[in-house]
């Protein structure tokens, strides 16, 4: 039997959520389906494990920074049970009875799109009638073609933040914001951690500079870092692993980490057979609005492959629920935050110098040593680092890009993020006055040298 709805949603991630949300607070019938945990990837083994589990080892570090504080001892089991907290012991059972209670009809189940005009969405034994269908599905971890990977234990970011136990060995392989994460993580925890990195420097998508920093302060942490190889091969050996690179060097773990990228994950919901443009990803390919065809199929989130990052699959969500209920919403990808919540943080936001190159603009950049500019640094430990650079286009004089390693500049990069964002001439930026001391006032400080 058929059931209409004015929208069937496919995946009850950020993105998802959002949409869903707006809809039903505005009256609209809609169906949520979900083949996991509505919250998605980021509720359970993404975002927020991540980051409840990097926050204790960061407050040791800090303490130990501190002038006046003893450093504290890691309780692994209490930081244990609150990461399981923060994941609702992975039980979804109140988000969906909260979903039903807006009126919602939520399956869960695998969903296949059948049919069009009107949408048809078969699940769970269901059949689907809706104006308008959005897939909000998400992505997957990218698994190397790594020869044995199959029969040695294997961790994606799922496991990774889901471990019941600090494993002795790790080889993380991959220099993304994951491995950067997680290894530092694994590290202070007592775990002898190597990362592999087939480019030249890790964080390969942000400025060169970054990448150095984030392998320097790693090897600080006492991770091994090595670029410019690759596990060609891994074998179970005794109760651990070897793992070949194709220097002719060998590794020992116990674990294998994949921080190694993510795909859009489209397979089985019927987007090939329905005559649906798909990227060389296989993402969905969206316009301004993240409309897939114009009678009614919607693409946000990670599976369209644009900045696969919470943040922008809710902002993907507010823009098709605006549409859908009347208004004229565009989406704007400049000036998107991209933040690794290592410590210290690493926060990037706009264009790099080579982004520029590419695009023709004629460019003034900088970078500076916070610790000989600001007095905040020094209040906040007694030996500081950080360091912050900036990129402006000469001609409109804004700024197209910044980049920071210096505590809470996932918090402080927003400062860069709207000026960019708006194109905010640098002279109204120059005319600023931050709070005193905070690491606001890098910005002000950086545009100064600015040599435009």
């Amino acid at each position: 039997m058929a059931v209409d709805f004015d929208v069937v949603v496919i995946g009850a991630g950020p993105g998802g959520e959002t949409v869903a949300g707006r809809l039903l607070e505005a009256g609209r019938r809609v169906a949520l389906v979900e083949r996991e945990l509505v919250g998605g990837e980021c509720a359970y083994w993404a975002c927020v494990p991540s980051k409840t589990l990097l926050r204790s080892p960061e407050v040791r570090a800090e303490a130990a920074a501190v002038a006046g504080v003893s450093e504290p001892a890691h309780e692994w089991s209490a930081l244990r049970d609150y990461r399981d907290h923060m994941i609702r012991g992975l039980d979804d059972t109140a988000q969906v009875r909260g979903y039903r209670e807006q009126g919602a009809t939520v399956l869960r189940a695998e969903a296949r799109i059948t049919g069009r005009d009107p949408w048809v969405v078969e699940a769970g034994g269901e059949r689907l009638t809706a104006a308008n269908v959005v897939v909000a599905t998400g992505s997957e971890a990218v698994r190397p073609p790594v020869d044995g990977l199959d029969g040695v234990e294997v961790w994606t970011n799922r496991e990774a933040t889901t471990l019941r136990e600090i494993p002795e060995r790790a080889l993380l392989i991959g220099g993304s914001a994951v491995g950067v994460e997680l290894g530092q993580f694994l590290a202070r925890m007592g775990c002898s951690v190597v990362l592999v990195q087939r480019g030249p420097r890790l964080l390969g998508r942000e400025e060169p500079r970054l990448g150095e920093l984030a392998a320097e302060r790693l090897r600080g942490d006492g991770v091994e870092v090595r670029t410019g190889c690759q596990v060609s091969s891994v074998r179970r050996e005794g109760d651990g692993t070897v793992a070949e690179l194709d220097d002719g060097s060998a590794v020992r773990t116990d674990v294998v980490v994949l921080g190694a990228g993510r795909r859009p994950r489209t397979g089985g919901l019927g987007l090939e057979g329905g005559g649906v443009e798909l990227g060389g990803s296989g993402a969905p390919v969206v316009d301004e609005r993240c409309r897939v065809t114009g009678d009614g199929l919607w693409a946000i989130g990670d599976v369209t492959g644009i900045s696969q990052f919470t943040h922008v699959a809710q902002y993907h969500g507010r823009i098709v629920a605006d549409v859908l209920l009347g208004g004229s919403r565009r989406a704007d990808h400049t000036g998107i935050p991209r933040v690794v919540f290592s410590h210290p943080e690493i926060a990037a936001v706009g264009v790099t110098a080579a982004g520029a190159r590419e695009e023709g603009i004629e460019t003034a950049a900088c970078e500076f040593d916070l610790t000989a500019s600001l007095a905040r640094p020094w209040t906040f430990e007694t030996e500081p680092t950080g360091t912050l650079g900036l990129l402006a286009d000469r001609r409109r004089r804004v700024l197209i890009g910044a980049w920071a390693m210096a505590p809470l500049a996932g918090e402080w990069i927003h400062q860069a993020a709207l000026a960019i964002r708006a194109g905010i001439p640098i002279d109204t930026l120059l005319d600023g006055v931050a709070q005193f001391p905070t690491y606001s006032e890098s910005l002000v400080r950086g545009l100064e040298r600015l040599e435009l």
